[in-house]
């Protein structure tokens, strides 16, 4: 069995404000998308889990405490990870991070919670 695991700020931590974000973004939409990828991914057959981090100091160690002991075959980072400009260096530290702990594992980007999946596909 595949197992994918999404990576993504708590939804009650973004700034919805930011620009660089989907128009139209929040809270309950991210809690729907990734629902709806979760899902979609155990059609798939795929076993798939969600870490939610903060966009603080606390993100790598809770990354790196997820993929301890683990083995998954893609780790999906969040579009609200990776878009906005003033979370760059936490975006390459994440990316950083999962290189670090999980070298064997694909890395793939959504642009929305629910396209998760097709991105996780693109490397399954």
């Amino acid at each position: 069995m595949k197992r994918v695991v999404l990576v993504g700020f708590d939804p009650a931590t973004v700034d919805f404000s930011d620009p660089a974000l989907p128009p139209g973004m929040t809270v309950e939409k991210i809690h729907d998308g990734v629902k709806l990828a979760l899902a979609g991914m155990a059609e798939r057959g795929w076993a798939a889990e969600v870490c939610f981090i903060k966009p603080d100091e606390t993100a790598v160690p809770a990354l790196e405490r997820h993929l301890a002991g683990n083995r998954y075959d893609c780790v999906v980072i969040g579009a609200g990870v990776r878009l906005p400009p003033k979370h760059l260096n936490l975006f390459e530290a994440l990316v950083n991070t999962i290189r670090r702990c999980a070298p064997q594992t694909a890395i793939a980007f959504n642009t929305r919670p629910h396209d998760s999946g097709a991105a996780a596909a693109r490397w399954i």
